[in-house]
């Protein structure tokens, strides 16, 4: 995907990750966001979009007949905008197989977790419960599981007398503003690709392994 890149954001809250990616890349070295999207109509992440003129659109599974039929609408828009790589960011609905064939290895997730320790839901309180003490984040594309696709970039944070959420959630929304957007500075670079001798891993460019910036 080198030369340039565009990007559609599926958030369903506040949208902090949405920012970050707009106040990182956007704009610069031929990425471009051109469609935020949402399962919910009221998320602040849309707000966001709408003030850098940004095309949104929300897709909330009431108004579908099924997740299928809501899938395929939100892939044709997000086509229909052409987008190159999709970015979930604090989007909270599981996509489909058929979207996933839509965007193949071009859908990626910021997840609060060193995967493959701590997938799915609630990642920060099942850490805690463990008792663990180093934490992290994981950017990584989307396949078929719950955040088990390759892992493009990860970065841990030690925090030894974390006991609650909130003694681990703002230290780890400041990696993922960080981590997210170099990800995609590298996706779109052609640094980040598929081991073809191995798809459950990603190759990256000498350099570039914990998300050091260029």
């Amino acid at each position: 995907m080198s030369g340039g890149l565009r990007l559609a954001v599926l958030a369903s809250g506040a949208g902090s990750n949405l920012q970050a990616i707009l106040d990182g890349v956007h704009g610069r070295d031929g990425i471009e966001v051109v469609a935020v999207g949402s399962d919910k109509p009221g998320a602040a992440a849309l707000s966001r979009a709408q003030q850098r003129g940004i095309p949104t659109a929300a897709f909330p599974l009431a108004e579908q007949a099924d997740r299928a039929a809501r899938d395929g609408a939100l892939a044709e828009w997000i086509a229909g905008r052409g987008a190159q790589l999709v970015v979930l960011a604090g989007y909270m609905q599981l996509v489909t197989p058929a979207f996933l064939a839509r965007f193949p290895h071009a859908v990626i997730n910021v997840h609060p977790a060193l995967l493959p320790a701590f997938p799915g839901l609630r990642a920060v309180e099942q850490a805690l419960a463990c008792g663990v003490r180093v934490f992290g984040v994981t950017v990584h594309f989307v396949d078929e599981g719950v955040d088990t696709g390759p892992i493009i970039l990860q970065r841990a944070l030690e925090l030894p007398y974390a006991r609650e959420p909130d003694d681990v959630l703002p230290a780890l929304h400041a990696v993922e503003h960080e981590l997210l957007p170099e990800a995609i500075r590298l996706i779109a670079r052609g640094a980040v690709r598929i081991d073809p001798a191995d798809p459950r891993r990603v190759l990256l460019e000498p350099g570039t392994a914990g998300g050091t910036s260029p």
